[in-house]
C-alpha cells in the first residue's frame, strides 16, 4: 500500500525565505493585487501589469532608456525585474556593464517599474547589509559595522602643521589601500 506524500504549507523559514515572502509581496503590491501574494494572484497581477504595458505602448509610444545602476545587485535585480514583465533589456557595444537600456512608455517607468525597483533594492540592500554583518561577526567574533564617528579633524581650520597650542601635529597623510573592489 502506497503512502500518498502531503506538503505542509508553512510560514517562510529563515532571514532568505522571509526576504523572498517580502519581495513578493512588494510585486503584489505594485501589480495592484487583490490578494496576499499566492500564486494564483501573483500570476493575475503579472498578466495585468503586462496588459498595462501592451496599453501604454499603444497610447504613449516606448522611449528608449538608459538606467545606470551602482553595483551587481542592483542591475541583476533591475534585468530580473524587467524580464518579469516580458521587457528585453540590453545595452550597446562598449557601455558599462552597470548601464541597462530598455524602450518603455515613461508612464510604466514612472509609476510602475522604477518605483518597484526601489523599493525591492532597498530590502534587499537591507538584507545584504544585515547578512554581512552576520557573517562577519561570526568569521571573526567581533562587532561589525561603520567607523565610530568623531569631531572635527584635528586641524581642521587651524594650520595643519600646530595645533591650538602650537604644538607641532605628527600627521600621516591617508593612503588608499585598495582603490575599488569591484
Amino acid at each position: 500500500m502506497a503512502r500518498s506524500k502531503r506538503t505542509v504549507q508553512t510560514a517562510p523559514q529563515g532571514p532568505e525565505a522571509q526576504l523572498v515572502a517580502k519581495l513578493q509581496r512588494i510585486e503584489a503590491l505594485y501589480a495592484r493585487a487583490g490578494s496576499d501574494g499566492e500564486r494564483v494572484a501573483a500570476g493575475r497581477a503579472r498578466e495585468r501589469i503586462e496588459a498595462r504595458l501592451a496599453e501604454l505602448a499603444t497610447e504613449e509610444p516606448p522611449v528608449e532608456f538608459r538606467f545606470s545602476l551602482s553595483d551587481q545587485w542592483s542591475r541583476h535585480l533591475f534585468v530580473a525585474l524587467m524580464r518579469r514583465y516580458g521587457i528585453q533589456p540590453y545595452r550597446y557595444s562598449r557601455q558599462r556593464r552597470t548601464t541597462v537600456m530598455a524602450r518603455l512608455s515613461r508612464s510604466f517607468v514612472n509609476d510602475t517599474l522604477w518605483p518597484e525597483f526601489l523599493e525591492l533594492q532597498a530590502s534587499l540592500a537591507a538584507y545584504f547589509d544585515a547578512l554581512t554583518d552576520r557573517v562577519i561577526e561570526q568569521a571573526l567574533e567581533v562587532k561589525a559595522g561603520e567607523a565610530e564617528e568623531r569631531g572635527e579633524e584635528p586641524g581642521g581650520e587651524r594650520s595643519k602643521e600646530t595645533s591650538g597650542t602650537g604644538a607641532k601635529l605628527a600627521r600621516l597623510e591617508p593612503v588608499e589601500h585598495q582603490p575599488s573592489l569591484l
